[in-house]
């Protein structure tokens, strides 16, 4: 009966992700309240199994400095602060969170990022849109504004 008991506990931790790093859950906050950061680059640590900060935008970074932030081959996740002015000439700003699985990137990847990303998400209280993006041009300037409005 232990045994079982044993298998059932792994399958409940497997089926819930990776483990987060509490620096994620801290930058994020940062700069969703203070507006420390534009952007944050997260990846998956393979040794520890956890989600850990890779990079940190500072506030002046442009949205080609957050594009270039991305491993051509690797999967990433990202929270971006995009500021924008609406139809109605109001500043907002709005909290985008990229999941970046380029098609070129290992399969075992691919499958690590997808299952973990809800659980991950979750942590990150006041993301407003979501972005999957496998190419450059799935996460243009253009479509982030065509998101934001």
């Amino acid at each position: 009966m232990s045994t079982k008991c044993c298998i059932l506990v792994v399958q409940a931790n497997a089926a819930s992700g990776m483990a987060v790093h509490d620096a994620c859950k801290l930058k994020f906050l940062e700069l969703k309240a203070k507006r420390n950061y534009r952007f944050i680059v997260f990846k998956i640590e393979n040794r520890t199994h956890q989600v850990v900060v890779e990079k940190l935008g500072q506030p002046d970074d442009t949205y080609e400095d957050f594009q270039k932030s991305f491993p051509a081959n690797e999967c990433r996740y990202a929270v971006y602060d995009f500021d924008f002015t609406t139809n109605e000439n109001c500043q907002k700003s709005k909290i985008f969170f990229v999941a970046w699985s380029p098609d070129s990137s290992k399969v075992r990847s691919k499958m690590i990022y997808a299952s973990s990303k809800d659980r991950f998400k979750r942590e990150l209280d006041g993301i407003q849109v979501e972005v999957q993006a496998t190419d450059a041009s799935e996460m243009t300037l253009d479509v982030i504004k065509s998101r934001a409005l």
